[in-house]
C-alpha cells in the first residue's frame, strides 16, 4: 500500500514494487484495466475509478515494452457506459496515451460453467492475457462493501446483472470469480464512499479517517477481506468473500497476510469510522430482489429526507425490487411495483424523483 496525492507517481512506485511486468507473458500481450466506471460521476463523488490510476498503470506499462493495452468496462444498468467514461475523464486519458476502450454493455457474451452456476460472461475480457482490476473501495447499500471480487461484475451483460440480484448477488458473485480471473488487483482507496456504492458521500483524509490510498492485491477475497476490516466490519459481514473462499477463489486469512508498506500516512489512522445511516434508512424499505441503481436512488432520496428533516415515521415501508412484480401493495418505487396503489416508475427513476413521490404520497 501507498500514501499521498501524486497519485500517477504512487501508481507507478507501487507497480514496480511489485513488479508485475514480470508476470505478463509477453510484449504482444492483450492487457486489461478493468475500472470502476459504475455511473456516470466525477472520481471525486467517490464512486469511479480516478483516471490518475489508468493513467499510471499505463505509463508503468509502456516503459516497461507494453504496448496491447485497452481499458474495459460497463456502467450498472440504467447508466450508458459512455456518459460514465467521459464524466470520469477517462476520454482525455485514452486520447493521451493512444488507448482504445471497449463498451462491455455493447459487447457479445456466452455462458460458463462457474463452479455449478451458469453465468453469461462478457467475451473480450476473457480473452485477456492479463487482467487489471481496479475497483473502488466503498460501501455498498446491499452487499455492505464493494471492492475487487464485486467489480467484476462490470464484465457480465445487463441482462444478467438484473438476474444476479434475484439470486441475491452474493453467491453469483462469488461464483462468477471462479471464471473471472483478476491477475491484479490495484484498488482506489482515494475518497470512496463509505455508504453508497453510486457516491456522493465521498471520504478523503481528515482527523478522522485516512484515504488517499492506493492498494496492490494478488488476492482478490483476501483484498476484500483486508476491506471489510478496515472499515470496521467482519469478514462474515459480508456472504459473498466466505463463498469465495470455499470454491477455492482465494483466502480471506488476513492475519496470513504479508502487507508491505511503501510509505506512511500522514494522519495516523488506518480504521474507518462508519455512520451506519445506511442501515437505518433501510428500515424504511422492503426490497425483493432489487436492482442496485434502483434501491442505491430510494436510499439515497431517503438519506436527502433524512437531512432536510422530512423524512418522519411513516406506516408502511417502500417496496422496491424485481419479486414486486405482477404483485399489489400500498406504495413502491420503480417499475417492478407498478401495480402498487401508489407507485413511481422508472427504471431506474432519479434519487430526487423518489424524493418528491415520497414527500407526496408516502403515508
Amino acid at each position: 500500500m501507498i500514501h499521498g496525492t501524486d497519485y500517477i507517481s504512487m501508481v507507478k512506485e507501487l507497480l514496480e514494487k511489485a513488479d508485475i511486468a514480470s508476470e505478463i507473458p509477453g510484449p504482444d500481450a492483450e492487457i486489461v484495466l478493468k475500472p470502476n466506471l459504475v455511473t456516470d460521476s466525477d472520481p471525486s463523488r467517490g464512486a469511479t475509478t480516478h483516471p490518475e490510476l489508468l493513467a499510471g498503470t499505463i505509463e508503468y506499462l509502456k516503459e516497461h515494452g507494453f504496448r496491447n493495452i485497452v481499458i474495459m468496462e460497463s456502467s450498472w444498468v440504467g447508466c450508458v457506459t459512455e456518459y460514465a467514461f467521459k464524466a470520469a475523464g477517462y476520454d482525455s486519458v485514452c486520447r493521451k496515451y493512444d488507448v482504445p476502450f471497449v463498451d462491455l454493455q455493447k459487447d457479445s457474451s456466452r455462458e460458463y460453467d462457474c463452479a455449478g452456476m451458469k453465468i453469461r460472461i462478457c467475451d473480450r475480457p476473457m480473452k485477456a492475457d492479463y487482467l487489471i482490476n481496479m475497483p473502488v473501495l466503498k460501501g455498498h447499500c446491499q452487499t455492505t462493501v464493494t471492492c475487487a471480487l464485486k467489480n467484476l461484475k462490470g464484465i457480465i451483460p445487463n441482462a444478467e446483472k438484473r438476474r444476479f440480484h434475484t439470486l441475491g448477488l452474493h453467491k453469483p458473485i462469488a461464483h462468477l470469480s471462479v471464471k473471472a480471473k483478476d491477475s491484479f488487483i490495484l484498488v482506489d482507496n482515494i475518497c470512496g464512499d463509505l455508504d453508497f456504492e453510486e457516491g456522493g458521500n465521498p471520504v478523503q483524509m481528515d482527523r478522522i479517517v485516512q484515504m488517499d490510498r492506493i492498494l496492490g492485491v494478488w488476492d482478490p477475497v483476501l483484498c476484500d477481506a483486508f476491506v471489510c476490516e478496515s472499515m470496521g466490519y467482519e469478514v462474515d459481514d459480508v456472504p459473498y468473500i466466505r463463498m469465495a473462499e470455499k470454491l477455492g477463489v482465494g483466502s480471506a486469512d488476513t492475519s496470513g497476510a504479508e502487507i508491505l508498506r511503501l510509505n506512511e500516512p500522514s494522519v495516523k489512522s488506518s480504521r474507518f469510522r462508519m455512520t451506519g445511516r445506511v442501515k437505518r434508512l433501510a428500515q424504511n424499505t422492503d426490497p425483493q430482489d432489487a436492482c442496485s441503481a434502483c434501491y442505491g436512488s430510494l436510499i439515497h432520496a431517503l438519506n436527502r429526507m433524512s437531512e432536510d428533516g422530512t423524512l418522519g415515521k411513516h406506516r408502511n415501508r417502500i417496496a422496491i425490487g424485481q419479486g414486486y412484480k405482477g404483485k399489489s401493495g400500498e406504495i413502491g418505487v420503480g417499475q417492478c411495483t407498478s401495480c402498487f396503489k401508489k407507485t413511481l416508475k422508472g427504471c431506474p427513476p432519479k434519487a430526487s424523483e423518489i424524493r418528491a413521490f415520497l414527500e407526496d404520497e408516502w403515508d
